[in-house]
């Protein structure tokens, strides 16, 4: 009974003011991030060899290093360049720059799986490459991502926890605090990874239902 007092009236509403910094967090990512992946997969599929190279280059960057490392430089290394960001900031940066990356692979694949006859299509009807990438082939490669960039924001759920590495205090963090205080690890982060399981069934369920939502009639896997 005293455990659960304590969880009830010391500690949950400390790790609820921290889920909303998580949230914040998660919302404010995921759009730069999504913008971010279009770019560097229509950069990697239809720009000239220079873009092309360019995208490659950041896609391998950040794939390649570990989003600790990332948040570090951008949070400790930038201000001896004179940059400074707030925590954060500069977890949201950290956070759009990696996931964008991901982002990007799902939706270069979903573009590369459109016929190249719809360009050619396209500009027979007199459309400029532009229109027809915004038009005709992005709409629906779009579709055709939406499972694998579910997976990338699932997974941007479950690492806003490294933002506590950059003093941040979300989920994680005020887990840690109050765990660290009273000397309740056990109780503590049975609460935080209960609060992150419902957050990753929400956001499952959320997009799920956008999948089916704009889904093409007929597109269906025949079960």
């Amino acid at each position: 009974m005293g455990e659960l007092y304590f969880i009830w009236d010391t500690a949950l509403p400390f790790l609820l003011e921290g889920t909303m910094v998580t949230l914040k967090l998660i919302v404010l990512s995921i759009p730069p991030a999504l913008v971010i992946g279009i770019l560097m997969a229509v950069g990697r599929v239809y720009g000239n060899k220079f873009i092309s190279l360019l995208c490659t280059g950041y896609v391998a960057l950040f794939r390649g290093t570990p989003l600790l490392v990332q948040l570090f430089i951008i949070y400790y290394g930038l201000p001896s360049l004179g940059i400074f960001f707030s925590p954060f900031t500069a977890a949201v940066i950290g956070f759009a720059l990696c996931s964008g990356a991901y982002h990007s692979e799902y939706i270069r694949g979903a573009i590369q799986s459109i016929k190249s006859g719809q360009m050619m299509a396209a500009k027979s009807l007199g459309m400029s490459k532009f229109k027809a990438i915004l038009y005709i082939i992005l709409p629906q490669a779009l579709r055709r991502a939406i499972p694998g960039c579910s997976n990338e924001i699932i997974y941007l759920v479950k690492y806003s926890s490294l933002a506590f590495m950059v003093t941040c205090i979300e989920l994680t963090g005020a887990g840690k605090i109050v765990a660290s205080r009273y000397f309740k690890y056990t109780e503590v982060f049975l609460v935080v990874g209960a609060i992150y399981l419902l957050m990753v069934s929400v956001v499952t369920k959320f997009l799920n239902s956008l999948e089916k939502k704009v889904e093409i009639p007929g597109s269906e896997m025949r079960k």
